[in-house]
């Protein structure tokens, strides 16, 4: 495993808890306990070692979005007890097999198809596994982004519940871009509705910018990467 240098060491402890106190801050703000929205540390691109340090200071669940990387961390990390991981990118059907061979892997958020996860669960009930998913749902009707659209998302959720070996725990959103965190709100609010509506209990929203508004919008899970770890290293 890599060793991060002294300054990045001892940064990502601070920047964690500077992160778990805006969650609980925000909660409390809302109304909420100030533990009803967890922090989904995004690690994608950053070095175990990265891992290791949030880790220690704490952190047990870690959203990857590349299979292979997620697979390789998934290895070098083995030796951590309790490290929960969460493939939260885009998922091709091909990649399935390896992403299920990997005991850490806790859920996939970024479910947006039938095929898919028709798919997953053939793959888990296979290694007689249970795992959790959360539906993606492109709640803006963005053409270039992934998600189910919100008309087809009752199907979807009909048809999810009756496969085998999966939990459907939820919904998951990515929001259009924009400067102002207050942009996000519409669409934080209509997955939340989304989700009441279907009976499901977990809503993963909300990033380093808008952390407080997915809050207020009632997030259960908050998907924060460079807030933690500061930028992704280039490649």
């Amino acid at each position: 495993m890599s060793q991060l240098d002294g300054a990045a060491a001892d940064a990502i402890p601070r920047q964690l808890n500077a992160v778990r106190e805006r969650i609980a801050a925000a909660c409390t703000r809302a109304g909420r306990a100030p533990d009803a929205a967890r922090l989904i540390a995004v690690s994608k691109g950053h070095a175990e070692a990265a891992l290791a340090g949030a880790y220690g200071a704490g952190q047990r669940s870690f959203g990857e979005s590349y299979v292979q990387e997620l697979l390789r961390k998934a290895a070098g990390l083995a030796a951590l007890p309790e490290i929960e991981l969460r493939f939260i990118g885009r998922l091709q059907r091909n990649k399935v097999k390896d992403l299920l061979r990997v005991p850490q892997l806790r859920a996939v958020d970024c479910v947006d198809s039938l095929a898919l996860a028709q798919a997953l669960a053939e793959r888990a009930r296979a290694a007689g596994r249970t795992l959790e998913i959360l539906l993606q749902v492109n709640v803006d009707r963005e053409p270039q982004k992934a998600g189910v659209l919100p008309d087809a998302l009752p199907a979807l959720v009909a048809a999810v519940r009756a496969l085998p070996a999966l939990e459907l725990r939820g919904l998951m959103v990515i929001p259009r871009a924009g400067d102002d965190p207050e942009q996000a709100r519409p669409a934080f609010a209509a997955l939340r509705a989304h989700a009441r509506q279907h009976g499901l209990t977990e809503l993963s929203m909300g990033m380093s910018d808008d952390l407080e508004v997915a809050v207020e919008e009632g997030a259960t899970m908050v998907r924060v990467g460079t807030a933690v770890f500061g930028p992704r290293p280039t490649k």
